[in-house]
Parts: C-alpha cells; sequence; structure tokens
C-alpha cells in the first residue's frame, strides 16, 4: 500500500492562499509542498506543471466569485434589493474570496490571459447585477448605471484610503447600496 497522496484540491487550496497573500509570484510548488508539509514529487500527479496549477487556480476563483455565489444567492431568496446587496457582501468581504479576487485583478494587470479570465468573471457578475436590478428598474440605462456603480462600490471600497470623518465606513457604504438601490433616506438597511 503506497503513501496517500495530498489531494488535488489542497495543492489548489495551498496556492490561491499563496496567490492571496504574496501575489501570483508566491504560487510557487516548492513553497507549496512545504507549507502542505509534503514532498513536491505529489504535485506532478495531477498537475503537468505550474501553469496547469495556476488555471485550475483561476477555474477554482471562477467557480466560488461566479457561481457558488449566484447559487447562495437564489437559495437565500429575498427581493432583488436584497440579491444585490447579498451578492455584493459575498463578493467584496470575508477572508476567503475578497483576497483572492483583489490578487487576481492584481494579477490580471500584467498578465492578458488573467485580464481576460477577470473580463469573463466581471462581465458575469455584472450581468447579475444588470438582470437583478431590471426587476425593479424599467429604465435600460439606469439599470446599467445601477449596476456599474453596484460593482464599483463592492470592489472599490477595497481600494479607497479615505477616511469617513466621525463615521465608520461599513454604514457609509450600506448607506451608498442604499442610494444605488433607491431605497429611501434615514438607516442604512444593509
Amino acid at each position: 500500500m503506497g503513501a496517500l497522496r495530498t489531494p488535488r484540491e489542497k495543492w489548489i487550496e495551498a496556492g490561491l492562499r499563496a496567490l492571496a497573500t504574496g501575489g501570483v509570484e508566491a504560487v510557487r510548488v516548492e513553497a507549496l509542498a512545504k507549507a502542505l508539509g509534503v514532498t513536491k514529487g505529489g504535485f506532478y500527479g495531477y498537475f503537468a506543471d505550474r501553469e496547469a496549477l495556476l488555471a485550475a487556480m483561476l477555474d477554482t476563483w471562477e467557480r466560488e466569485s461566479v457561481d457558488d455565489i449566484i447559487a447562495r444567492v437564489e437559495q437565500e431568496g429575498g427581493d432583488a434589493r436584497d440579491k444585490v446587496r447579498l451578492a455584493g457582501q459575498l463578493t467584496s468581504s470575508g477572508d476567503r474570496l475578497l483576497p483572492v479576487d483583489l490578487a487576481v485583478r492584481e494579477w490580471a494587470r500584467r498578465d492578458d490571459q488573467v485580464a481576460a479570465r477577470l473580463r469573463r468573471v466581471d462581465n458575469k457578475r455584472f450581468q447579475f447585477a444588470r438582470d437583478t436590478i431590471a426587476t425593479f428598474c424599467a429604465d435600460p440605462d439606469e439599470v446599467e448605471a445601477r449596476a456599474l456603480l453596484a460593482f464599483c462600490t463592492a470592489i472599490g471600497s477595497h481600494f479607497l484610503a479615505a477616511d469617513h470623518p466621525g463615521r465608520d465606513r461599513a454604514p457609509v457604504i450600506a448607506r451608498a447600496a442604499d442610494i444605488i438601490l433607491d431605497v429611501p433616506g434615514g438607516e442604512p438597511t444593509g
């Protein structure tokens, strides 16, 4: 009986963690093997090379950031505004998906293939926002503008260094979402 191999998913997960913390340059077979406490020989049972691992990582990121999120939003239910809000929260918060998403965005700046993948993912996300907003907003130009503002708020808030004097950022972002989703003033709902 041979030694148990480290599952393929563990290599992908270790690669995504390395990507999130150190960028694509940190995704090295030797470093991943050390982090997993195994030899690098098992890697080649699953992947032809580092490029194959990177492609599998992008596949996992795409599935988790689009398909899994949309499935969860649909499962949770609620009205269209709740769905847009939840999709934004799932995409732009947390310690799992957000750091990977930001690292993929940085990687895409230097790699045309990754940029094409990011464009595809963003287009799918954007279409979900469009379709959902269109259920309560009839003007196609306004749907497009609201989807853009929602998307920019969800992603851009992580790059913004500005302070909100006397306020925490979370309620400001929640109120921005309310404005985008046309919820009357007062206390934020999200």
